[in-house]
């Protein structure tokens, strides 16, 4: 079923020939490293593949590691962006803009990923997404929210969930990113501002530096993560108290066009 629809969908596109190029958008993650795998053994021959990392400073240091491994997994030289107007980093973005996130979401993604991809990249390319089979539906909606984006979900059309993805990264003989051996779903950066409460808690407990820093920071901009329910007052990270410890905290993995899929629970 889930390959039907995936195959329903290319056809609205002209896959003909050798024309289109297909743009990987390699996260650092298990999932979008096993989408580029897949989209090369079955494109790489035949079309121009490319393999896109945007670089951000806040993320673990072992992506990078991780970015290299796969580099020879896939047999292709991954194409590192940077931002420079921000110095790839949230944290400057943050103290510049003096806003870190709100009701519309925080601003990290737009302005360090898919900015990047939009002056690198071409109107006719076709984006390869790493919606894992659980997110089938997340995949049809998003299709219907952009009909004007020729993209490619390799995952689904596979049946493949996050887990099988981690699965396949072990069995390649790559060890997964530290942020997923201490327990997170996603390489994201350390202290995704898109995180609850929970989450920051585990961040709390495995890199007080960090965590401290972006408390600092949002103490001195005026900022506030959490939003009290009952008086819609916000609050920060200097105020979190204890409670429930959660790694995998339902963040999503930040490629190039998750601000895109988000807006199908923002809306």
């Amino acid at each position: 079923m889930r390959g039907s629809l995936l195959r329903r969908h290319v056809r609205r596109f002209d896959f003909g020939g050798c024309v289109n190029r297909i743009v990987c958008q390699f996260s650092c993650g298990a999932a979008s490293a096993v989408a580029t795998k897949l989209v090369l053994a079955k494109y790489g021959d035949c079309r121009d593949v490319q393999v896109l990392n945007a670089y951000i400073k806040e993320e673990h240091p072992d992506n990078r590691r991780f970015l290299d491994d796969c580099a020879l997994w896939f047999g292709r030289e991954i194409t590192v962006l940077s931002d420079e107007k921000w110095g790839a980093s949230t944290m400057q973005m943050f103290a510049t803009k003096r806003y870190i996130a709100g009701p519309h979401g925080a601003p990290c993604s737009r302005a360090l990923k898919r900015d990047l991809l939009r002056a690198w990249g071409r109107s006719d390319d076709v984006i390869v997404l790493g919606y894992t089979a659980e997110e089938d539906g997340r995949f049809e909606d998003f299709k219907d929210r952009n009909p004007n984006i020729p993209v490619l979900a390799p995952l689904i059309e596979a049946g493949l969930g996050k887990e099988d993805c981690k699965a396949m990264i072990e069995r390649a003989g790559i060890e997964l990113p530290m942020m997923y051996r201490l327990g997170y779903d996603n390489a994201n950066c350390i202290g995704c501002v898109k995180g609850g409460e929970a989450y920051f808690r585990a961040i709390r407990q495995d890199f007080p530096d960090q965590f401290k820093a972006l408390a600092d920071l949002e103490q001195e901009i005026g900022a506030g993560l959490f939003r009290d329910r009952k008086t819609g007052q916000r609050w920060g990270l200097h105020q979190l108290g204890d409670g429930p410890v959660r790694r995998n905290d339902g963040l999503p993995s930040c490629s190039f066009f998750c601000e895109l899929a988000e807006q199908e629970y923002a809306a």
